[in-house]
């Protein structure tokens, strides 16, 4: 059975939608969950017309990596579910395998975005991506906007 599990986040609510459902089997599971935020390297930039070239502050996106995570553990610690966070730099799908297999993790779940057709072509899949090259299980839920948008409608009239 599957003891730790990680959870990708890209600080979205559709990356976010599968954190209720994570709640509802890591505790009878007894699964510890992993948060993995993944930053995507900033190539360094020119500013046309000087000798201005803007530098990605590195720890500072670390820094606010591990501040969205901590509140989404804390809620999660608060419900009984083991936690831990981690924060990778690189191309996401090869740093979310790399993530779990680090984390000793026996299964990845994350969302997909739902995109089909020439907004996949356009924007790709880090879900397919992670799907065909990981060696560890991967569970995909499927959130789209309109999904996220009609729970967070429900949840706030409960």
């Amino acid at each position: 059975m599957y003891k730790r599990v990680t959870v990708p986040l890209d600080g979205s609510m559709v990356a976010e939608g599968i954190i209720p459902f994570m709640l509802e089997i890591a505790g009878p599971l007894d699964m510890e969950i992993v948060l993995l935020r993944v930053l995507v390297p900033v190539p360094p930039t020119v500013i046309e017309g000087s000798r201005h070239i803007e530098v990605e502050d590195v720890e500072r996106r670390r820094a606010e990596a591990e501040a969205y995570l901590a509140p989404i553990a804390a809620e999660l610690r608060t419900k009984g579910v083991r936690i831990r966070t981690m924060v990778r730099r690189g191309e996401p799908a090869a740093e979310i395998i790399a993530g779990a297999r680090e984390a000793g993790s026996d299964l990845i779940a994350m969302t997909t975005h739902g995109r089909s057709g020439l907004g996949r072509l356009l924007f790709g899949s880090i879900a397919e991506a992670v799907l065909r090259h990981s060696d560890i299980p991967v569970f995909l839920m499927r959130q789209t906007e309109a999904q996220v948008a009609a729970r967070a409608a429900w949840e706030a009239v409960r």
